[in-house]
């Protein structure tokens, strides 16, 4: 980060000083030009332009002040033409006034906005920090990169979810998206990682911990649903374990899209050979299963939501997240976030209509020999 001593002079303060002076020349201009020019032409009407610029930069008071001077102004340019007791003079700093005090409402109305926003703002940024902790660096052999699209303006959290942590010798990840987004959406993926930070230490195995989740997501749906949306709360998840030492990753998928395998100049869904539905919709006989396939160091898996290949351009087209992650699987995981991200909102116009979440999990060298074997059903999906 560069330090304060290095940032130029070039304050914001003395930029919004700067564009104060735009619209007292303007007054200045316009004032001088009217009072030179012959006695048919009358430019006191465009003084009006002075205070109806100044909420852009300003605040009510800044604005009433340049009203006031503007007012002031139109006087000056009565008195130069034959006093301010004609009735066009008289009308011209009536209209003046009543325009400057709408502007001044209108910019107090402005700041009050803005500054609703940007507690909203801080209150979402907030949630954000306590139900999604920010995922760290490195854990284990992975290196982590995360993105989180919200698609609620004032919201920096929906109902897109992550989560990872430690467990005997091995990481576990949660990624999900719970039925609707941004803000109502909140409650429903609050209560999937608090089950999940609840869980995921046990040593279960990932089709046990599945079957956690869907039993804490069916109680709050039996306590807490009410009686017009039986059946309509539900949540898709993906499970992944990735052992330290083993170059394999274990999933279990609950209705949740597959991960994409980025090796360098390769990148290929990873099928899900035993999905399960959506947490929430279950029976009670339904099992969870697991599927293993390789992941060697050097390759990236890439979890994201429905959000992200949901995306859908002008032509309603969706965003092809496969054919575009093969251009970046030399990235970091860092650079591959900032090149989809970027991607993604030049496809969709720079706005989602849908939460999106991304994580990128780079395998780096383990110490000790490689594995050469490949786990079942990896070289199937690899050549595919």
């Amino acid at each position: 980060m560069r330090p304060l001593s290095k940032v130029g002079p070039w304050q914001p303060w003395q930029s919004a000083h700067a564009l104060l002076l735009l619209p007292v020349v303007l007054i200045v201009v316009i004032t001088v030009v009217d009072m030179h020019a012959p006695a048919n032409v009358h430019l006191g009407p465009a003084l009006v332009i002075a205070p109806a610029l100044t909420p852009s930069f300003a605040g009510p008071r800044t604005t009433a002040a340049i009203g006031a001077l503007a007012i002031a102004a139109q006087v000056i340019i009565g008195f130069t033409h034959g006093g301010i007791g004609t009735s066009n003079h008289v009308v011209q700093i009536i209209t003046l006034a009543v325009l400057s005090a709408l502007l001044v409402v209108y910019s107090a109305l402005r700041e009050r906005r803005q500054a609703q926003l940007a507690q909203v703002r801080t209150v979402a940024e907030a949630a954000q920090h306590v139900l999604m902790w920010p995922l760290p660096e490195q854990i284990g052999p992975l290196r982590i990169a995360s993105l989180y699209l919200a698609a609620e303006d004032e919201a920096q959290i929906g109902g897109d979810l992550y989560a990872a942590t430690r467990c005997d010798g091995a990481v576990r990840v949660l990624i999900g998206d719970v039925r609707g987004k941004g803000l109502a959406a909140i409650g429903e993926a609050a209560l999937l990682l608090g089950a999940f930070r609840e869980s995921a230490h046990r040593h279960m195995p990932l089709a046990e911990l599945a079957t956690v989740l869907e039993q804490s997501v069916t109680r709050y749906a039996a306590d807490l649903e009410p009686p017009e949306e039986a059946g309509e709360r539900f949540a898709t998840a993906l499970l992944v374990e990735i052992p330290d030492r083993d170059p394999v990753t274990r999933m279990t998928s609950c209705g949740h899209p597959p991960p994409l395998l980025l090796s360098p100049g390769h990148a290929v869904t990873v099928p899900s050979l035993h999905p399960s539905p959506p947490l929430g919709v279950q029976h009670e006989t339904t099992e969870h299963t697991l599927d293993v396939f390789s992941f060697e160091p050097g390759d990236t898996l890439l979890l994201y939501t429905d959000g992200v290949v949901e995306a859908r351009d002008t032509h309603g087209r969706f965003y092809p997240l496969t054919e575009r992650a093969v251009h970046w699987t030399d990235d970091s995981p860092e650079a591959l976030m900032h090149h989809v991200r970027r991607d993604l909102l030049t496809h969709a116009g720079g706005r989602l209509d849908d939460d999106a979440a991304l994580i990128a999990l780079h395998r780096t060298a383990v110490d000790r020999r490689r594995h050469h074997g490949r786990a079942a059903g990896a070289d199937s999906f690899r050549q595919g």
